[in-house]
């Protein structure tokens, strides 16, 4: 393997925006899927949809466009779109749960070759619950999961078997990590592209 560099989170990102496609109802995780937002195309008509009661959702604001009420999923300022509109997070689900989002953008902790999903719990970790997450997967009409190749031990995040509980089953559509991009095809994950500098990506 030659000297790796792979992609930065601001470039993973913007490969997973080329997901998107005009007219599209997008849902946008927490982590380095909420950067997504600064890459699609001003052109291109998008809503993107926030559990918490939000359709219409942009990108970060400035320090002069801060509005402390205004915030994502994840807790973070955000600024919205022409044509915006908010509603209850009951409300956010029934769109959710009736299969109106076109694609969601999630980070995970592992991917399986099966197209299984975890990414919300850690045995023996606090965490502030799963979110949307389950709902999402299970819902939306095409999962891509964006998130570092490996974990903080160098282990891989692309996985035989998910070793943690389930958010999803075989769900996944695409993966982008910073060494590249992969599809999950029979039960195997199949390598599209590779990030600059890497010739070879641990797989199962």
């Amino acid at each position: 393997m030659s000297e790796i560099t792979g992609w930065s989170r601001d470039e993973m990102a913007k490969k997973a925006a080329e997901e998107i496609q005009d007219g599209y109802s997008v849902n946008l995780g927490i982590g380095i899927p909420t950067l997504v937002a600064n890459h699609i195309p001003e052109k291109m008509s998008v809503m993107l949809q926030s559990e918490n009661g939000l359709l219409g959702m942009s990108g970060f604001p400035t320090e002069a466009e801060i509005d402390a009420d205004l915030i994502n999923a994840g807790k973070q300022t955000i600024t919205t779109a022409l044509g915006a509109s908010f509603f209850s997070s009951a409300d956010s689900f029934a769109m959710i749960r009736g299969q109106h989002i076109d694609l969601t953008i999630l980070g995970a902790m592992e991917v399986s070759q099966n197209g299984d999903i975890a990414n919300w719990m850690i045995p023996g970790k606090m965490v502030k619950g799963m979110g949307g997450a389950m709902d999402l997967v299970s819902s939306a009409k095409r999962v891509v999961v964006v998130m570092q190749h490996t974990d903080k031990a160098g282990q891989s995040k692309l996985v035989e078997t998910c070793s943690l509980p389930l958010t999803g089953v075989n769900c996944v559509n695409k993966v982008i990590t910073d060494l590249g991009v992969f599809v999950i095809e029979k039960g195997k994950f199949k390598v599209l592209e590779l990030a600059p500098g890497v010739t070879h990506a641990p797989l199962p």
